[in-house]
């Protein structure tokens, strides 16, 4: 059970494809919100069951209906990867049955050293795929994450090609968002990165995002060049996982697309402001290199939070640390 948020649940995928593999005898059912149903479509023994919030599944009464609904799936035990209240009333029924139960560690007395300002514990702690794995150990199945597996390329639609062309030798993605400003590139900088990148033409960059000031802000970075495109309100969500399969490499926030390009077994570059790729959530299977982060130098508080949702006077602009050029040099090398 891994109901959100959309960069949590693709960072169950790879864990999930490792178990699949290593145990293909065993059969998964996964419950989390419709709209994620497409991260795991081709994945074998794997049923996606789907938690109705507004409805069937609300409040308590709603939860206890989720038990049962999953209960007559004969399942035999069931693993917490969300660990909120939600899912440990559900895990608690589970185990009240007689049915094993383990849930994620989500090690917040570690990470809370690491964002504090005092007495800093600066190291790299689990990943969340590790805790994950975790998981399914305590329920008699350890996973080794060291061989993933990932899908072939999707093959790309005719809308998809209409929009972006066939002629395209480095299919970059830049997705420049994220939920929290501290975690956001400044624009102008980002800029920068597009017009460089933009020079070649080889280069063909498309850009994600979603919401009518999103799709403002890239109509704007893509405008006037031809190898830039916003694809943001233009295709489906799958389709959108159907071409990000196809990416070169992925230039990301700490996002969910940064996620999402990493279970498809594309090459990411995350950039990195109030957070930090040592609490955990690096993308799966990226090299610590294409984690470009803030300089701890000149702001020692770093990383101040988390997931980006604290602001800290006088580091509201920690990421313009990051140059233009590193961005570009680590890119042309990820290509």
């Amino acid at each position: 059970m891994r109901l959100s948020a959309m960069g949590d649940v693709a960072m169950t995928v790879p864990v999930l494809r490792a178990f699949v593999k290593q145990y293909p005898e065993v059969k998964i059912t996964v419950i989390s919100r419709p709209f994620f149903k497409p991260f795991f479509e081709g994945i074998p023994n794997l049923t996606f069951f789907a938690f109705d919030e507004k409805q069937r599944h609300k409040g308590f009464l709603g939860l206890l209906r989720l038990f049962q609904d999953v209960k007559q799936l004969n399942i035999d035990a069931f693993a917490d990867l969300h660990n909120v209240l939600r899912s440990k009333i559900v895990r608690s029924l589970f185990a009240l049955s007689g049915k094993k139960m383990a849930y994620t560690d989500k090690g917040r007395a570690e990470k809370k050293a690491l964002t504090r300002f005092e007495n800093k514990e600066f190291k790299p702690l689990l990943s969340m795929f590790e805790r994950h794995a975790k998981v399914f150990e305590q329920l008699g199945f350890a996973l080794d994450l060291s061989n993933p597996v990932f899908p072939e390329k999707a093959v790309l639609s005719p809308d998809i090609l209409a929009i972006i062309g066939d002629n395209h030798e480095n299919l970059i993605g830049i997705a420049p968002f994220a939920q929290y400003d501290s975690k956001v590139y400044p624009l102008d900088l980002m800029q920068s990165v597009i017009e460089e990148l933009s020079k070649n033409p080889n280069n063909k960059i498309l850009l994600f995002g979603g919401g009518k000031k999103e799709i403002e802000i890239l109509d704007s970075l893509s405008s006037y060049k031809e190898n830039v495109i916003n694809m943001a309100g233009k295709i489906k969500f799958q389709q959108e996982l159907e071409l990000i399969s196809n990416l070169d490499v992925m230039l990301s926030m700490d996002s969910g697309n940064a996620h999402i390009a990493a279970m498809l077994g594309v090459k990411v570059i995350t950039l990195w402001g109030a957070t930090h790729p040592y609490a955990g959530f690096m993308p799966f299977n990226q090299p610590i290199e294409n984690a470009l982060v803030s300089d701890r130098n000149l702001f020692p508080k770093l990383p101040t939070s988390v997931y980006g949702n604290k602001k800290v006077e006088g580091y509201e602009e920690v990421m313009r640390t990051i140059s233009v050029d590193s961005i570009i040099k680590v890119l042309n090398y990820c290509k």
